[in-house]
């Protein structure tokens, strides 16, 4: 199966500060913030949502599609996500905005405040997947993630007119979209990916109650952080997945790509929702283990293990044999 991951492509700036954010905001001055943190560290990586999932589904042995916009600065990028399974030629560069920026400093809390500087993002509505399926080949799926809001309601209406089925992920552009828009994204998506808080706001944006979102989609899957993931879908009971435990959470950063990036490599192989939400969690546990989206490493019998310690050996046996063609 031949996924499409359209979206950011961003370089992180990752800062650490040691106090806790709540402890600098004022109940009565909300209105008026002004705050500066001095952090500890900083650490510059590779992402973007759309990066980050292409990365994690190349490395877990599938060759995805990535579709995005990026400035001249990005060879040394592009070189890194080819090394790692992940087909670059669709990539559009621009001629005079660099690489998008994401600048986010958490707190010892695992609370964060982020940046996100768009710039050769914004140049993601030029792309048009009617042409990039001619030179690259239909896929089965495009996953449609934050992006420059046009070119997400581009690649939604292209993925209709051609037939293809499509995943929506607005995530971080929800607060950007209209109405209207969030409609667009969602009507007719064969699955829905939000995080908890993203639920509750994307029926708000809509103007939907989670019902009316549920007859829109295939199905809706939700991340609840520590307490796993949750699948919904019309005329059937929700498939509730526990996260996998870990020791101490490094940098929650990319999370949530790296679950996408399992869970969509687990139903492109076709084994049942369940056990691809179990990999996906188990591919974002081991995220949470390193600073960045893209520094982590995944080892087959590692993975293997985790996923029997945490879900029992069925998981282990159902995964196994797709798991032999990773990175």
């Amino acid at each position: 199966m031949r996924i499409a991951v359209t979206g950011s492509i961003a370089t992180d700036h990752l800062m650490t500060f040691p106090g806790r954010f709540a402890e600098q905001l004022l109940a009565d001055r909300l209105d008026r913030v002004s705050l500066s943190f001095l952090a500890d560290s900083l650490d510059v990586r590779r992402g973007g949502v759309a990066a980050n999932i292409a990365f994690g589904l190349g490395v877990l042995g599938l060759h995805p599609l990535l579709v995005g916009a990026v400035g001249a600065d990005f060879e040394p990028y592009r070189v890194w996500l080819k090394d790692h399974g992940v087909d670059t030629d669709a990539v559009h560069v621009s001629a005079t905005r660099h690489t998008a920026r994401f600048v986010c400093t958490t707190d010892r809390e695992q609370n964060q405040i982020a940046t996100f500087y768009a710039g050769a993002m914004t140049e993601a509505r030029e792309i048009d997947l009617r042409e990039v399926v001619t030179r690259h080949g239909r896929p089965d799926l495009v996953l449609v993630s934050p992006d420059d809001p046009e070119a997400m309601l581009r690649h939604t209406a292209n993925c209709r007119t051609l037939g293809i089925p499509f995943a929506s992920d607005p995530s971080q552009q929800l607060a950007r979209l209209t109405r209207a828009e969030v409609r667009e994204l969602i009507d007719g998506a064969l699955r829905l990916f939000t995080n908890e808080y993203e639920s509750a706001l994307l029926c708000e944006r809509a103007g939907l109650t989670e019902e009316q979102v549920l007859d829109r989609v295939g199905s809706w899957v939700t991340t609840h952080g520590e307490t796993g993931v949750r699948i919904r879908a019309v005329d059937r009971a929700p498939l509730t997945v526990p996260a996998v435990e870990v020791a101490e959470v490094v940098d929650p950063t990319g999370v949530g790509d790296a679950f996408r990036a399992g869970f969509l490599a687990g139903t492109a192989w076709g084994v049942p929702e369940r056990y691809a939400a179990q990999l996906g969690c188990a591919v974002a546990a081991t995220v949470l283990d390193h600073t960045g989206t893209q520094e982590y490493r995944l080892s087959r019998d590692a993975l293997l293990d985790r996923l029997r310690t945490a879900y029992g050996p069925a998981s282990r046996t159902e995964l196994s044999s797709y798991l032999r063609g990773m990175r």
